[in-house]
């Protein structure tokens, strides 16, 4: 009796009889396996018929089948080895997304940083004037800007460019009311 346990050997074209005929597969490489327990995976490169190239991956393992009294079973499966193209045009879509976000944020940030510099600017000045705010609005307007489109494009949560607005006015507000340009609670005057 042979040892069959030990070291049975399966040649590849008895292996390729059993499979779709793919167009090449190379016919010297073999499959052996050292003990029954041993499990061995190769994967073979083939040309599709319908174009393309991809691999046959043979698993040999010592589970039951007409192989068993020999210690192996060959399982065979055909992978493309290519990922989907979705899935490419999706990493294509998110790296476009993320740069564009990436400067839309970065515009919004810039915007919010002229008018925080130009309002700490003006806390500063010692003869500041009413009228100087008016261009700080206008600063303020470019960034509320910045922010809405920010948020529209979904680039950024809506409560979060609210924070963010609410921030800018709360600060303007503030220098009004320490220069005294904007007195709160005041009772409106009424017209005679």
């Amino acid at each position: 009796m042979a040892t069959a346990t030990t070291s049975p050997l399966f040649s590849l074209s008895s292996l390729c009889a059993s499979l779709p005929s793919p167009t090449r597969i190379p016919t010297s490489l073999s499959l052996r396996a050292l003990s029954p327990r041993a499990r061995l995976s190769v994967s073979l490169p083939f040309a599709s018929p319908l174009g393309g190239y991809g691999t046959w991956a043979a698993t040999s393992t010592s589970s039951a089948g007409r192989l068993r009294r020999r210690g192996l079973e060959v399982v065979c499966e055909a992978t493309t080895g290519r990922r989907p193209d979705s899935v490419k045009k999706r990493e294509r879509q998110n790296d476009k997304h993320r740069i564009r976000n990436h400067a839309r944020k970065a515009e919004m940030r810039t915007r919010m940083k002229k008018v925080l510099r130009a309002l700490e600017k003006l806390r500063k000045k010692p003869d500041a004037q009413p009228e100087e705010i008016i261009e700080i609005e206008k600063l303020i307007s470019e960034a509320y800007k910045a922010i809405d489109k920010t948020v529209k494009v979904g680039a950024m949560h809506r409560n979060t460019g609210n924070h963010r607005k609410s921030r800018l006015a709360r600060r303007k507000k503030a220098i009004e009311i320490l220069r005294g340009w904007y007195v709160p609670n005041a009772e409106p005057v009424a017209a005679t």
